[in-house]
């Protein structure tokens, strides 16, 4: 059989640059990521990949993962779901990434997993709390930060026990906004509650007038909001516009810097669930790490979407270093369904083969008059 020159070539190609399978050489494991960096979520999704850097770049600088270093490549979806899959499709089929990780948004995860079951690649710490990414397990997603509805449930409970009862809510028209109103339907139930209004918004336009517009109308004591970034900072502004002083909830996935700077003036107040501990405080190991190792980089925002992307990396990590010498997906998969009770740092998180969630931690914080969340 007469093998054409070109196989020949390629062939040669791979063996002098070092590459194999599976995005892994002998000095490094190519690990991809899809994210709004550029859109509505922008600033919240750059806070969430510099967290996962600076942890990444510390266990580079110590050698890596037995000698390997870890390379994040990371495309730009716009927040736009298309687009994520086809950057899912480039990253496993073309550039033949390792796994996938922190990829933002719960259309974009949709939209990423049909690519992750076609060639058997793990995707690690999604940026979502999406229930579709927890129920069924599925064998190649491992998630790290808690779920929405479990915010959302939390949020309208915590919200009844102060004597609030009168809460209305806005969501986005999409498989986000629906997930997470769902949580809220169960706060609701367990407060024994009906929400005063409901009104919708399209994540396509991100136009809110409307969904405000039905907000106002029943002069809420509060309301929940589950929609992202500039959306819902525009919300924000309309109600307190309109000279609304009602209370304004929104949950973790706008725990950004620049989800508050985006308020200005109106940040003051508004409740936003928490999926991490404060960052800001020292209570925890996982925060005095970040830290210390944030301390000499003055353009580094220290936020909880920072310490999202920080704790996920340093479970992609473990799971690499249990994997063995030599990782295979399914190996680096196997190894993180091994993982028990492992401690990040003051949170601790699990896997199983019949349970893929990570970590439940939920609490509440507030927005200071100097920006920051405050939490106990």
């Amino acid at each position: 059989m007469r093998i054409k020159p070109g196989i020949i070539a390629g062939v040669l190609s791979l063996v002098a640059t070092g590459i194999h399978a599976e995005g892994i050489t002998a000095t490094q494991i190519l690990i991809g990521q899809t994210a709004g960096f550029t859109g509505t979520v922008a600033g919240g999704v750059k806070e969430t990949t510099d967290g996962a850097k600076l942890y990444l770049d510390w266990i580079n600088s110590h050698g890596g993962v037995n000698g390997r270093k870890i390379i994040l490549e990371s495309l730009d979806d716009g927040f736009d779901p298309k687009r994520a899959g086809e950057n899912a499709r480039k990253l496993i089929e073309e550039r033949d990434v390792f796994a996938m990780f922190l990829c933002r948004g719960t259309p974009h995860a949709e939209a990423v997993i049909p690519h992750l079951k076609a060639k058997g690649v793990p995707l690690v710490g999604p940026s979502t709390g999406a229930e579709l990414l927890h129920t069924p397990v599925n064998h190649y997603v491992f998630n790290v930060r808690a779920k929405y509805q479990l915010e959302a449930e939390k949020a309208i409970v915590q919200l009844s026990t102060m004597g609030i009862n009168k809460i209305g809510v806005i969501y986005v028209q999409d498989s986000f906004g629906k997930d997470a109103f769902e949580g809220a339907q169960k706060g609701f139930k367990a407060a024994n509650l009906q929400p005063v209004s409901v009104s919708t918004y399209d994540r396509t336009t991100s136009k809110v007038d409307g969904a405000v517009q039905e907000l106002l109308k029943t002069n809420p004591q509060a309301g929940i909001l589950f929609g992202s970034g500039s959306a819902i900072a525009d919300v924000v502004h309309q109600v307190r516009k309109a000279g609304s002083t009602m209370q304004l909830v929104t949950i973790s996935n706008n725990s950004s810097g620049a989800f508050v700077k985006s308020l200005g003036q109106n940040a003051n107040g508004v409740i936003v669930t928490q999926v991490f501990p404060n960052p800001k405080m020292t209570t925890t190991r996982i925060a005095t790490e970040l830290l210390k190792l944030s301390r000499d980089k003055p353009d580094f925002v220290v936020s909880h979407q920072a310490m999202e992307g920080y704790a996920a990396a340093k479970v992609l990590v473990e799971g690499l270093k249990r994997a063995g010498k030599n990782p295979t997906r399914e190996s680096f998969i196997a190894a993180l369904e091994k993982m028990r009770d492992y401690d990040l740092g003051g949170l601790t998180v699990g896997y199983s083969p019949t349970d893929h969630t990570g970590i439940e931690y939920v609490e509440l914080s507030i927005i200071g008059k100097r920006g920051d969340f405050v939490q106990r």
